[in-house]
C-alpha cells in the first residue's frame, strides 16, 4: 500500500515537501529517521528512494513504533528496519547496524497522535489521563513523580526553564498545595488556581505541561547528543533536516548548526541560513504545524 494511500489513517506529518526537498531524497539512497513516530515521514522517504532505497527508523516510543512497522512493512517489505532508542544514540545504533554512512538524517522533535491522543500518556492537558509524559514507558521516572517530589523551589525553575513560563512560582506553589497530584485533571485545577482559566492565544497549562515533558524525557540533552550523532553517520554531501516546534529547541537546533559550519575546520554548509516554516495552507489544514521551523543543513 503506498504512502498516499495510508496517510489519512495516521498521524499528519508537517513540512512534507520542505522535508523531502531538503533531504534530496534521490533513489537507494539510506535514510535515518531518528524520530519515527507512526511513520508518516518515514513512508514518504521510502516511497521517493524506490527501488533500493533503505531506511533505519528509531524511536522512544513502542507503541509508535510497531504501528510505524506495520505501516512501512505494508508499502516495501524489508526496506525499512526500525530500532526501539533514543536519538541521542543513533550513531550507535547506525554503527551497531551496518547502517552507516547514510545521506540523510530526519529529526521532527514534534508529538505524535498516537501520544497526544493515547488514554495512558498524560500529554494533554485537554483530556484527564495519568500523569505520565514519557516518551518511552519502560522506565524512568513519571511526571507525577517529579511534581510530587521535587522542592518548590526547584519544580519553579524546573517550568522556569523549560517552559519559559513567567508565572512558574505562582504555579509550583499551588502544585505542591495540592499534592499528591496524580492526573492531568489535578495538575490542571493546580494550574488554574494560580494563573485562572483559558484565555488568550496559548492555553495557561501549555507551558507547564511543556516544562515537565522536557524535564521527563530528557529532550534538550537528547537533542544535543543526537545532533552530533547524526554528524558522525553522515556521508560528505549528506543532509541533516531538523523540524522543531518551540523556541528552547530551535535555538539549541540554531546553535549547534552554526558552531559547526564556521568552526575551524567547519564540518556543515548551512543549506538554508533562514529558517523555514509551514505555508499558511498547510497551518490552515493542520493547526499543529503552526509552530514547526525547519532547518537544513549539508555534511563536508
Amino acid at each position: 500500500m503506498s504512502a498516499a494511500g495510508t496517510q489519512r489513517y495516521y498521524h499528519q506529518p508537517v513540512l512534507v515537501r520542505q522535508a523531502l526537498e531538503a533531504l534530496v531524497v534521490r533513489p537507494g539512497g539510506w535514510y535515518i529517521d531518528a524520530t519515527l513516530g507512526e511513520g508518516g515521514h518515514a513512508s514518504l522517504i521510502l516511497d521517493a528512494s524506490v527501488p533500493e532505497g533503505r531506511l533505519l527508523g528509531i524511536d522512544a516510543d513502542p507503541e509508535a513504533l510497531e504501528t510505524a512497522g506495520r505501516r512501512l512493512e505494508a508499502m516495501r517489505p524489508g526496506a525499512a528496519l526500525l530500532v526501539h532508542g533514543n536519538l541521542s544514540h543513533i550513531g550507535a545504533i547506525a554503527r551497531d547496524h551496518g547502517f552507516a554512512p547514510v545521506d540523510g538524517v530526519l529529526m521532527d522533535l514534534g508529538l505524535s497522535s498516537l501520544q497526544l491522543e493515547g488514554e495512558e500518556r498524560g500529554f494533554s492537558f485537554q483530556r484527564d489521563q495519568p500523569l505520565d509524559m514519557r516518551f518511552d514507558d519502560t522506565s524512568g521516572a513519571t511526571a507525577a513523580e517529579l511534581v510530587n517530589t521535587l522542592a518548590e523551589e526547584d519544580l519553579a525553575n524546573l517550568i522556569y526553564r523549560y517552559g519559559e513560563e513567567r508565572r512558574s512560582r505562582a504555579i509550583a506553589r499551588a502544585i505542591v498545595g495540592r499534592r499528591p497530584l496524580r492526573t492531568t485533571g489535578d495538575l490542571n485545577q493546580a494550574i488554574w488556581e494560580a494563573v485562572g482559566h483559558a484565555r488568550g492565544r496559548i492555553h495557561p497549562s501549555t507551558r507547564t505541561y511543556q516544562a515537565l515533558r522536557i524535564a521527563v524525557n530528557q529532550e534538550l540533552d537528547n537533542l544535543q547528543q543526537g545532533l552530533e550523532g547524526a554528524l558522525e553517520v553522515l556521508k560528505p554531501g549528506g543532509r541533516l533536516v531538523v523540524i522543531s516546534y518551540h523556541s528552547l529547541e530551535d535555538r539549541l537546533v540554531k546553535e549547534c548548526l552554526r558552531q559547526e559550519s564556521f568552526g575551524e575546520p567547519p564540518r556543515l554548509r548551512l543549506v538554508q541560513k533562514r529558517v523555514i516554516r509551514p505555508t499558511r495552507d498547510e497551518v490552515e489544514r493542520n493547526r499543529r504545524s503552526r509552530s514547526a521551523r525547519l532547518r537544513v543543513v549539508e555534511r563536508l
